[in-house]
């Protein structure tokens, strides 16, 4: 049945061309987790699964309702309010359903795992966390990077980066007062099928960035580990650590930052007690050709979610909220 315009206010988004009837279409996606929120190591991105470019489509059927699951960023707080760790953002397809898995956060001593991995906290020489939970091929992240502690010196951790859909968690460096560990680099899709408004940027123009991980805090007078492209948030400075341990030198304070909304990236690392940490929400991304009336005869929902036109004329329907797509 032919689709004829919009559906209610704040409903559902229709678009078609009146007249034509719909037909199955095939889409290519990009599904992506919420991040790990960083509490010290940076935490890791959510999970990143895509068919772009060159992968194998999903056929929508007509007239079936495919949910769709935005996962949210994990939320570090002391005491904990709410899971470190991402969640999962699934494409429910009927036959071939899509899921990636939220971003790890801290796991007691170590970084935890997830989509990808959280960074080692630094309390001695700590590992990140694993990525790739998912068990999938490609994988859907990379493992966060190691942070490092130093016994007999005060004040002198550096966390490791959360692991990025790109690469791997940056390891702190051996070097007491030194520099935290970077977010891995995110993963990016074709800015044909990603408007500028979405993802962020990073080292290819044509590129926008998705999964960043986060940079890992320290204590002392080293840099901050810096977040990775794809909204992965930067890590903290503690110029003076906890009370009564006065780092040498030690630079003033700097705040951590939250993952990128609708990124999936990492939080920066954070001293739990002083600030909570967010990492971002996921997004899911569904592009359909161009060339064919019955392209446009599918309907999102809710109307918050967003239909854009491509320079090639291709469609990308970009999921902010868990909704649902419909063709026909």
């Amino acid at each position: 049945m032919p689709i004829l315009g919009s559906f209610g206010a704040g409903s559902a988004k229709g678009f078609g061309l009146t007249g034509k009837s719909a037909a199955p279409i095939d889409v290519d996606y990009l599904v992506v987790a919420g991040g790990g929120a960083g509490t010290y190591g940076g935490g890791g991105a959510g999970g990143y699964r895509t068919s772009f470019p060159g992968g194998t489509k999903l056929t929508l059927a007509v007239g079936t309702s495919v949910p769709i699951t935005i996962g949210a960023g994990g939320v570090s707080a002391s005491p904990q309010a709410s899971p470190y760790a991402g969640s999962n953002s699934v494409f429910a397809h009927p036959s071939t359903p899509i899921s990636s898995s939220g971003g790890g956060g801290p796991f007691g001593s170590t970084g935890g795992p997830g989509g990808s991995g959280g960074g080692g906290p630094g309390t001695s020489a700590t590992p990140g966390g694993s990525g790739n939970t998912g068990g999938y091929s490609p994988p859907e992240g990379n493992p966060g990077g190691i942070g490092r502690g130093y016994a007999g010196i005060s004040c002198s951790e550096n966390a490791g980066g959360g692991g990025g859909a790109g690469g791997a968690g940056g390891d702190a460096p051996n070097q007491p007062f030194g520099p935290g560990g970077v977010g891995g680099i995110g993963a990016g899709v074709p800015t044909d099928y990603a408007p500028a408004s979405y993802g962020t940027t990073g080292p290819s123009p044509t590129v926008r960035y998705f999964a960043g991980g986060g940079g890992g805090n320290i204590v002392g007078s080293g840099t901050v580990g810096t977040g990775g492209y794809g909204g992965g948030g930067d890590g903290r400075r503690s110029g003076y650590g906890p009370p009564g341990c006065p780092a040498p030198g030690a630079a003033p304070i700097v705040v951590g930052t939250d993952g990128t909304v609708n990124t999936g990236g990492g939080s920066g690392g954070e001293d739990v007690s002083q600030n909570i940490r967010t990492g971002g929400s996921g997004v899911v991304l569904l592009n359909v050709p161009s060339g064919n009336a019955s392209t446009e005869s599918f309907t999102i929902a809710p109307g918050t979610n967003t239909l854009v036109t491509n320079p090639d004329g291709s469609k990308t329907a970009v999921f902010t909220v868990s909704g649902t797509i419909q063709q026909g």
